[in-house]
């Protein structure tokens, strides 16, 4: 990958082999140009991330609007891209007018070349980052179409990077017979993946079975799985078929897999590693072809050690497992799924949008749309305010401060060579928090 370089733009031919010298040295990648056509031209080619442009390029010139309007230019190019003014005293007030309007700096000639640095490195730091977040995002973006443009969703509603992975793997194994394994807590959404496996795969016109494992009467587990012959037991008044029969050629979703009891996991056992069943009160032997897809909120490696689930059983049902993350793990959900549960004559407020991102949400999706679906009901002219959502918020204890003397922050400074987001970061500060210490302790 080339590695992003320094544009220097400046008339006179000295500044700009001054300035190339002093990066060079510094392990700092640079290029020059003499007039702003040179340099716009160079800065098209791409592979800048800094600019240090001259408010003056005719001689005799001072007025600094050929500055001005090299500066806008760049910025119409880029708005991003950071601009550090090399201004004489006389260009002074108009460099301030742009530093308003966006100019990263303004260095006075002549310079001094330590501060130059600092703030070239700084100013590269942030935005280097800046961009790499825009591209993730940008890439994120480009991930989350394409699952819409080639996929079923199923109706499924995400955003957050956690989804979209879950999501990708979801379509790349929805196409095979394995059994998948589905985990997360409770009302997270477990069964909406089930159905988007089922959508993208070849049994997405087959029958789809579902079946809540852990509600299953004890004594009723093989007639509801298995079937059952009339008389095989006390109100079997006629045969009936079981989900397996029922789901044959297709899927069948065992949901709540955890809380089956250990009975009933040695009967599923067989069926998952044969196929093959017979009807409670029957003899004959029945086959099935079944996809099979469980999801759990249950530790299962745990219950294994536990004694409350059976090894085998779980090596059969995990060939793939999805995880899927709570709520609380996916916060960029929460605007669309929000957008999706709410009737587009309802708002929220700004305060109810800030309360629903700060909850925890222990329920998970489910709470979510309940909290919703109650709010919808308690608002006053169709915009939902904060406590309309009846929740309370947990307050996180306030941590101690720490407050740090102008002998740490000098400390930190010389540490890193001037360098504001490394300094920042050993005192596990923010850059601004870190900004606004420095001004306190009239550090520059």
């Amino acid at each position: 990958m080339q590695q992003s370089k320094v544009l220097i733009i400046d008339d006179n031919p000295d500044v700009v082999k001054a300035l190339r010298v002093l990066f060079l040295i510094n392990d700092i990648e640079c290029d020059g140009a003499t007039c702003p056509e040179e340099g716009i031209t160079k800065l098209q080619q791409g592979g800048f991330d800094l600019v240090i442009q001259d408010m003056n390029f005719t001689r005799d010139t001072t007025s600094g609007e050929e500055g001005e309007a090299l500066y806008h230019r760049i910025r119409h190019f880029d708005p991003d891209l950071p601009i550090i003014l090399l201004t004489a005293w006389t260009n002074l007030e108009m460099a301030v007018a742009l530093i308003k309007d966006g100019a990263a700096d303004y260095i006075a000639k002549p310079w001094e070349d330590q501060k130059l640095l600092t703030t070239v490195q700084n100013l590269r730091e942030s935005y280097q980052l800046q961009q790499q977040q825009l591209n993730s995002h940008v890439k994120q973006r480009a991930r989350l179409q394409h699952l819409h443009d080639n996929f079923d969703l199923a109706g499924m509603v995400f955003a957050d990077n956690s989804m979209i992975n879950l999501v990708e793997m979801a379509t790349q194994v929805a196409h095979s017979d394995a059994p998948i394994l589905i985990t997360g807590p409770n009302g997270a959404g477990k069964e909406k993946v089930a159905e988007l496996i089922v959508a993208n795969s070849q049994y997405k016109d087959a029958p789809f079975i579902k079946v809540n494992a852990g509600a299953l009467p004890a004594d009723l587990i093989e007639a509801e799985l298995f079937g059952a012959e009339a008389g095989a037991y006390t109100g079997a008044t006629k045969a009936r078929e079981g989900r397996f029969e029922a789901a044959n050629g297709g899927t069948l979703f065992l949901d709540e897999i955890g809380n089956l009891p250990l009975s009933g996991q040695q009967k599923l056992l067989r069926v998952l590693q044969s196929g093959e069943f017979e009807r409670v009160g029957s003899t004959k032997t029945r086959k099935v072809s079944v996809r099979i897809i469980s999801a759990t909120n249950t530790n299962l490696p745990q219950a294994i050690t536990n004694g409350e689930f059976r090894e085998d059983l779980y090596y059969r049902l995990n060939m793939i497992e999805l995880k899927l993350p709570p709520l609380s793990q996916r916060k960029d959900d929460i605007p669309l799924l929000v957008q999706s549960f709410l009737n587009s004559d309802k708002t929220l407020s700004t305060s109810a949008e800030h309360t629903l991102m700060a909850h925890s949400w222990p329920g998970n999706v489910r709470e979510l749309q309940n909290v919703l679906g109650r709010a919808a009901l308690l608002c006053q002219n169709n915009t939902i305010e904060s406590k309309d959502l009846g929740i309370t918020l947990l307050k996180v204890p306030i941590q101690e401060k720490v407050e740090y003397s102008l002998q740490d922050i000098q400390s930190a400074l010389d540490k890193h060579q001037g360098i504001i987001a490394k300094a920042a970061r050993s005192l596990g500060l923010s850059r601004q928090a870190f900004y606004r210490r420095m001004e306190k302790f009239g550090l520059k």
